[in-house]
């Protein structure tokens, strides 16, 4: 009877949570093929399916998912930046939502910049390897938190990638970076694409990142997952020899897909978590205005998951294993991953959560999972926030210090190449 009451309680106060925010915007199905159009040319794939577009665009789009599945490697794959880059600025908030705190504490921030009663930040910049037609977008913004230097001089340098749920303002995820620093990890707090300062200036929301244009969320990810590899290359050119990833919802699937393709990331956090790209946009209850754009249109949920499925997590648990075993030079020098999901879930819906640990265990990942008794937005709520944070954090302080026990860093491959100059990726 009292689990019963208190599922009530929790569903009713996640929906609440979920619900406030009023500038979601309904937006119609758009198939995108322009957003992956230039990868596609430049590796010489896809021509027929891209022929096809007009005639049955579903069709040539479900035929282009599959195909980048068995090329995610290329698809994954990048050039290496050569503006990385130092800027130091005051930090801004970016709001996503329009809510009279949220604007007032923005206003507040903006004041003390203004009058230099607040520090000024550090942020590592770069061009990001895909371009798109927002300028602000495709240069990276990851905030930089350096751990103090360790009085062991042998002691290896190690950092961690955050990136927070989507829509996150720019402060978010921030006081975790601070935690690890007192572990003695650095971290890059990464603005995932359109979001905060990469936020085109048409947009409230982070909406392109996931939207009802099915190629350029193909393209986001994309994005996201190029731009995570790229900040393990800026670490380590600073000396920077074991590398994580924490990741938090929209996160936690960019972060599983950058590791599922690269081996220098050992440490993963992975902050609610699901099998399927479209399962979640077509069942959660924070993108029903998507969900909304794609029905008006006819997609139904198993033919949104085809379409999605080469940003899916669900197809790449088996490279998730092939590249620990490639890169470790015995069972203990594995991936060490953290999977956390929440039982009264309504964005990402438990049953799929569940979905994960079976996969994990059937897959032999090296995991722990862990359960809040909460939902997705009140995580963020007391006290959960501070149950999640003790998750997250004391697996990255053990698995940080085991891989310090472990010997050798593992060493990354060469980065898949493009294969045309810059101009064939923009737009």
């Amino acid at each position: 009877m009292l689990s019963k009451w208190y599922a009530r309680w929790m569903y009713r106060w996640e929906t609440r949570l979920t619900t406030r925010d009023e500038n979601r915007v309904v937006r119609p199905l758009e198939w995108g093929f322009d957003w992956i159009a230039p990868f596609l040319d430049s590796h010489g794939l896809a021509a027929a399916e891209l022929r096809l577009a007009q005639a049955d665009p579903e069709t040539a789009m479900t035929r282009i998912s599959e195909l980048l599945i068995r090329h995610s490697d290329q698809f994954f794959g990048y050039q290496r930046p050569t503006d990385f880059r130092l800027e130091e600025r005051y930090p801004q908030l970016f709001p996503t939502n329009v809510r009279p705190e949220t604007l007032a504490q923005d206003a507040e921030l903006r004041r003390k910049a203004e009058n230099g009663e607040i520090p000024r930040a550090q942020f590592l910049r770069f061009t990001s390897p895909e371009r798109t037609p927002y300028p602000e977008n495709d240069l990276v913004n990851a905030r930089w938190y350096p751990a103090p230097a360790h009085k062991d001089h042998a002691r290896p340098k190690q950092a961690i990638v955050i990136l927070p749920q989507w829509n996150a303002d720019a402060f978010s995820h921030n006081a975790l970076a601070g935690v690890f620093n007192r572990m003695g990890i650095s971290a890059l707090r990464l603005s995932k694409p359109y979001h905060d300062i990469r936020r085109p200036t048409e947009l409230e929301r982070s909406d392109y990142a996931v939207s009802s244009n099915v190629g350029r969320t193909l393209s986001a990810c994309r994005q996201a997952v190029v731009d995570i590899r790229c900040c393990l290359d800026w670490l380590e050119d600073q000396g920077y020899e074991h590398f994580g990833v924490l990741g938090t919802s929209l996160g936690s699937c960019y972060a599983f897909l950058a590791s599922a393709h690269d081996p220098r990331l050992r440490v993963n956090a992975f902050n609610h978590a699901s099998t399927s790209f479209g399962d979640v946009v077509w069942a959660g209850q924070s993108t029903r205005h998507i969900r909304q754009g794609l029905a008006d249109a006819g997609l139904t949920q198993e033919r949104l998951r085809q379409l999605w499925a080469a940003v899916s997590p669900i197809h790449y648990y088996d490279k998730f294993m092939s590249i620990q075993s490639a890169g470790a030079q015995s069972a203990k020098q594995a991936k060490k991953a953290l999977l956390i999901y929440a039982d009264y879930d309504l964005t990402f819906p438990r049953e799929y959560s569940l979905q994960v640990v079976d996969a994990f265990q059937r897959h032999g990942v090296n995991f722990e999972p862990r359960v809040l008794p909460c939902g997705h937005y009140t995580t963020g709520e007391t006290p959960f926030k501070y149950i999640d944070g003790w998750y997250m954090g004391s697996f990255v302080y053990r698995a940080f210090k085991q891989l310090r026990e472990e010997g050798p860093a593992v060493q990354a491959p060469a980065p898949a190449a493009q294969k045309t100059h810059e101009e064939a990726l923009t737009r």
